[in-house]
């Protein structure tokens, strides 16, 4: 088995897929790719790469994607935002991401660029999701998840707009939802029973952001909507220069979270890794997820030229 190639041991039926963010610096890429050989072993369903704002990394999402597709047994999905970005544009990017033979596409309205108050579409392009779904489906049979937020999005008013939005995604042609992260189960299972009532059929995942810097937790918080819990908050306190303390208290209430969605039922789960491995890594070996093979050295990326 070469150094990314996918294992197949699965425990009790629990699947998982990994999300990662396209590099800036040759050592960030160099992490990117330490970071896909030490999670390729577990199996992952899929390994999706996000997009910046506004298109900033455009380029380097489509080019990690295709290098994923043609250098590794990993199944990649690839980021797809309506900001910035004409209907011509969109599909011009889904041909070459065809051409490529990447099928999955991870559809997002996208957040608005820094600086800028509210999202505003593209005069020729799409203004919600749904409406990229749409195109995607039209373009090609591409798979398509999207996003759901069970705490609601900032700009979304209250939870019943945001099943209702996420509705509209499904009807449009998505096929999983992959929630924000969370830190209760019981706000996970409120907003899939809830889904459920309201006709959606497709599996709404949760979304696991394992978590080791506070600081850095509550930055991202404070831009997505996620709540951070006070015990959470009481957990961590005192361990800003403490990172390996932190890393250990971050790897067991990610564990705690993911064993009490496994012990209800839940069949898939989907890890913002943040590029750092070694804290997914663990938890799914909380979870009975193991490697089948032994990890190899690292050696030199692969080149990503396309």
């Amino acid at each position: 088995m070469n150094r990314f190639e996918r294992g197949t041991e699965r425990s009790q039926g629990l699947r998982v897929s990994f999300e990662f963010f396209p590099p800036g610096t040759q050592r960030l890429e160099r992490a990117l790719w330490h970071a896909l050989e030490c999670l390729a072993p577990l199996a992952p369903d899929f390994v999706s790469v996000t997009y910046g704002a506004a298109g900033s990394t455009r380029m380097r999402t489509h080019d990690i994607v295709t290098a994923i597709r043609r250098q590794t047994s990993l199944t990649p999905a690839a980021h797809l935002t309506c900001v910035g970005a004409s209907r011509n544009d969109i599909q011009m990017i889904l041909r070459r991401y065809r051409d490529s033979g990447i099928r999955h596409i991870v559809a997002l309205r996208g957040d608005p660029p820094e600086g800028q108050g509210s999202f505003a579409p593209h005069p020729q392009g799409y203004a919600h999701a749904a409406d990229l779904v749409s195109g995607i489906r039209s373009f090609a049979d591409f798979e398509v998840s999207v996003a759901a937020h069970p705490e609601g999005h900032p700009e979304t008013p209250g939870i019943k707009a945001e099943i209702e939005n996420l509705k509209r995604k499904e009807d449009a042609g998505a096929v999983r939802a992959i929630t924000q992260y969370f830190f209760d189960p019981a706000i996970y299972f409120r907003f899939r029973d809830e889904a459920r009532r309201s006709g959606i059929r497709m599996p709404i995942v949760p979304g696991i952001l394992p978590v080791s810097d506070f600081a850095q937790l509550g930055r991202i918080s404070a831009r997505c909507g996620a709540q951070v819990p006070s015990w959470l908050r009481e957990l961590f306190a005192g361990l800003d220069h403490d990172p390996e303390t932190g890393k250990l208290v971050g790897a067991q209430v990610t564990a705690s979270l993911c064993q009490s969605l496994q012990r209800e039922g839940v069949e898939s789960l989907h890890f913002y890794t943040l590029n750092r491995p070694e804290l997914t890594r663990a938890i799914c070996r909380f979870l009975g997820i193991v490697e089948s093979a032994p990890r190899i050295a690292p050696k030199a990326p692969p080149d990503l030229r396309v």
